[in-house]
């Protein structure tokens, strides 16, 4: 269902019809593992008829991921602990109520991995977050709830949160569309912090009409009467089936990077993976520091490794890196000094089963997200269809988030989806 069906349902009906969607497309294990909450019937209905008549989002039904508050519910941010060292929520938080006001219906809260620390959707409390369509595969993470809804099409959008790729991934694994946002914007502010320099709040849709109806009533669309100027980014590292498919998929919005281009960009990027574990990392260890003793047990095993080693950073490491984040950095605002938009593949790899998750897939991951993460830039990322029936993701990397090339790429995505 688009926005403008969910819009002609009565207020009882689209109620009755997001708790039919999450029983009949999700099966009860795949419920546990992607929604924390899902709004009782009556309250739902309550939510829809209020929208506010005329708004941009009226009556479109959303999930949001358990990094935000809602008042009188908990926010466990995928974690076992978080609601006992954390006041209840008082209020809303604040894309919660920008929501409301445009008419948008919170209709529960989805799962992630814990705290969004991790680009799988695994969680040692509430289960490992499985792609809806293909059994035994991750949906991606850390926004695994929002991203497998939104795929199973319990709900037309969800919101997520990334910070090192924690939408990009999912909507490459999942074959949806993720927006993600700048650090420092005010709707991130008020959520769980991960790695406040580098955190973001975005969203996933199904389709690209529906990305710009969010994006149009949050974010604003710019048109440019001339063809944005792009290019194409072949990364390494990249599985056969992936590499060929994303190039093709490229093809259609831009050329490829001319040599030098190439050549400067990988070498920039090389050690971006490295250069964000080490700053991301040191920011989480800070933020976690005073629950990591009293609250080890409490952690998962993958969150346990995390804390140790960002707790064992160094300032010699941070300093050595210091050279290449400032390097990536500059290398991106040379970089639109010529173009407008970059395009990367998002994935490496269509989703992973579990025993695939891994530390070295990890970090194959983010080698292809972290630039932009390290660029602190915007990203939309559109889903890329593979002959296995699976999907990666292409990341259209912009200088700013009322680009005119997001309006653009998403017109195309329309016109080629016809």
């Amino acid at each position: 269902m688009t926005f403008g069906e969910w819009q002609q349902l009565r207020p009882e009906s689209a109620a009755r019809e997001v708790r039919r969607r999450a029983e009949a497309h999700l099966t009860p294990a795949q419920r546990k593992t992607a929604i924390a909450v899902l709004m009782d019937e009556t309250v739902l209905a309550a939510a829809f008829a209020a929208a506010p008549p005329g708004s941009s989002l009226r009556g479109v039904p959303y999930l949001l991921k358990d990094m935000f508050d809602v008042a009188g519910l908990p926010t466990f941010g995928g974690s076992s602990f978080l609601p006992e060292v954390r006041p209840a929520p008082g209020r809303d938080s604040g894309i919660v109520r920008d929501l409301g006001t445009v008419g948008a219906v919170m209709a529960g809260k989805t799962q992630l991995f814990e705290f969004a620390w991790g680009l799988t959707g695994e969680n040692a409390h509430y289960g490992d977050c499985e792609h809806p369509r293909f059994p035994g595969r991750t949906s991606g993470g850390s926004s695994s709830g929002s991203a497998a809804a939104v795929a199973a099409e319990v709900v037309p959008f969800a919101i997520g949160t990334d910070t090192g790729g924690s939408i990009r991934v999912p909507a490459a694994f999942c074959g949806i569309f993720g927006y993600r946002g700048v650090p420092g914007d005010e709707w991130i502010t008020d959520a769980v912090q991960l790695a406040p320099s580098f955190d973001t709040v975005g969203w996933f849709t199904r389709s690209a009409s529906d990305m710009r109806h969010v994006v149009g009533a949050f974010v604003g669309l710019r048109y440019n009467e001339r063809t944005p100027n792009g290019c194409y980014l072949e990364m390494p590292g990249l599985d056969p089936e992936v590499a060929t498919a994303c190039r093709e998929a490229a093809a259609e919005l831009s050329r490829p990077a001319d040599a030098s281009t190439q050549a400067e960009l990988l070498a920039k990027f090389a050690p971006a993976a490295e250069t964000y574990g080490v700053l991301a990392g040191l920011e989480s260890w800070k933020i976690h520091r005073k629950w990591a003793e009293k609250y080890r047990a409490r952690y998962g095993p993958l969150l346990q490794d995390r804390l140790d080693r960002a707790r064992g950073i160094s300032q010699a490491q941070v300093a050595a890196v210091e050279p290449s984040y400032e390097a990536i950095r500059l290398t991106w605002t040379k970089f639109f000094l010529t173009y407008d938009y970059l395009i990367m593949p998002a994935s490496p790899f269509p989703a992973l089963e579990k025993a695939d998750c891994t530390q070295a897939n990890r970090l194959r991951m983010m080698a292809l997200t972290t630039p932009a993460s390290l660029g602190a830039l915007p990203v939309l990322t559109i889903p890329v269809p593979l002959p296995s029936g699976m999907s990666t993701g292409l990341q259209v990397v912009l200088n700013h988030p009322q680009s005119p090339v997001l309006s653009w790429v998403l017109d195309v995505c329309r016109q080629s989806s016809a």
